[in-house]
């Protein structure tokens, strides 16, 4: 006489492993999608107002720098390659290429209020991590309102601007 199946062996695949594939399924065609299709959460108005607002905090990043850069011109080795970086992320989103030139003209400047920056390096580099900081964070929560490849490309910045926070404020230790 036969034994029947033990009871502990399932007969079909687990509930978990379901489950896991079904999220995984959602997750690739939602990561997916066209980012201009307006599927994935976001219409192209959406997209379209995400990335402008992503270029112009870029931008306004990149102002900052150039104006501690301006004020401390010690820090230059320091700061260029954020900077370069910065400039990167304006131009990814749309940006302008201006945004790669060195530093603003004394013409430039006197136009646009530069901001503030601190008397003392430290400060300034205080300044400069803490917005790092903020625009990454913001970033971080944006990014769940855009669909595909801007979401993407917002956690990279989102993720950079991060570790840019950290060089700013624990590389000087």
């Amino acid at each position: 006489m036969p034994y029947p199946p033990s009871p502990r062996i399932p007969s079909g695949p687990r509930r978990r492993t379901l489950l896991a594939s079904a999220a995984g399924a959602a997750l690739l065609v939602g990561c997916s999608a066209d980012p201009d299709s307006g599927e994935g959460g976001g219409t192209p108005s959406v997209t379209a107002r995400a990335r402008a607002r992503a270029a112009g905090d870029s931008a306004g990043l990149l102002e900052r720098y150039d104006a501690v850069l301006a004020v401390h011109p010690a820090l230059a080795e320091r700061l260029r390659p954020l900077r370069a970086q910065v400039a990167a992320h304006a131009e990814a989103f749309g940006g302008t290429e201006a945004a790669n030139s060195p530093s603003p003209t004394a013409s430039t400047a006197a136009t646009a209020s530069p901001p503030a920056v601190p008397a003392a390096e430290k400060d300034a580099l205080a300044d400069l991590a803490a917005a790092e900081r903020g625009l990454a964070d913001r970033r971080a929560k944006a990014l769940l309102d855009v669909p595909g490849e801007l979401a993407r490309l917002m956690a990279a910045v989102a993720a950079a601007g991060a570790a840019h926070a950290y060089l700013l404020t624990e590389g000087a230790k």
